[in-house]
């Protein structure tokens, strides 16, 4: 009689569908992946170009090189360590990045610093003038204008940009055009005796 092959040797482990599925899908995922090679050779360079450009910040003058990238809060944070202005938002609807370029008020988190070579920057910690407050900064002390402060900076480079552009005639004047600075704590009838107390200082 001949000997049955199946009887003689029995079969190996069985493997459940699922065992199957995922030997099937690792084989599919490591079959789609390019060669060693061909992704080391493929990978795009990092661009590492800078721009070299002067500004003068808090009467200072500065040569920086940055990456054309970069915003003014970046560079004022990151390269100059002027840690005083705040990233809030990021997105330019806060207000906390407020500085003054050449005079006027900016979000500086959406500015691009390459484009403002040659700039006058002014931040909150150019206003103090040896161990003096300026008058803005006290107003705000007097008048409560702040509670946690992570927004004051910006709260107060916007209000010397609302008094310089002859915008705090009246309390609904300086409420208009401080719209853009935003304060999670609710201190805006300090914000606002403040701006207004200041204009009438000047």
């Amino acid at each position: 009689m001949t000997e049955n092959p199946s009887e003689s040797h029995p079969p190996g482990p069985i493997m459940s569908r699922r065992e199957t599925l995922q030997a099937t899908a690792g084989a599919v995922a490591l079959a789609a992946l390019p060669p060693l090679s061909a992704t080391a050779t493929s990978a795009p360079a990092l661009d590492t170009n800078t721009v070299t450009l002067t500004m003068t910040v808090n009467g200072r003058a500065q040569t920086l090189s940055v990456d054309p990238r970069q915003s003014i809060l970046d560079v004022l944070r990151e390269t100059l360590n002027l840690t005083g202005t705040k990233k809030g938002c990021n997105q330019g609807a806060c207000g906390a990045c407020t500085v003054l370029v050449d005079g006027r008020r900016i979000v500086s988190c959406l500015t691009l610093a390459s484009m403002h070579d040659g700039a006058q920057i002014e931040t909150i910690e150019g206003l103090e003038k040896d161990g003096v407050l300026h008058p803005l900064q006290e107003a705000f002390v007097e008048h409560a204008g702040l509670q946690c402060g992570f927004c004051t900076p910006g709260q107060i480079m916007s209000g010397l940009g609302c008094i310089a552009e002859g915008h705090a005639g009246s309390p609904e004047e300086i409420q208009f055009w401080m719209s853009g600075n935003i304060c999670r704590c609710g201190a805006y009838p300090g914000i606002v005796a403040a701006v207004a107390d200041a204009a009438g200082r000047t």
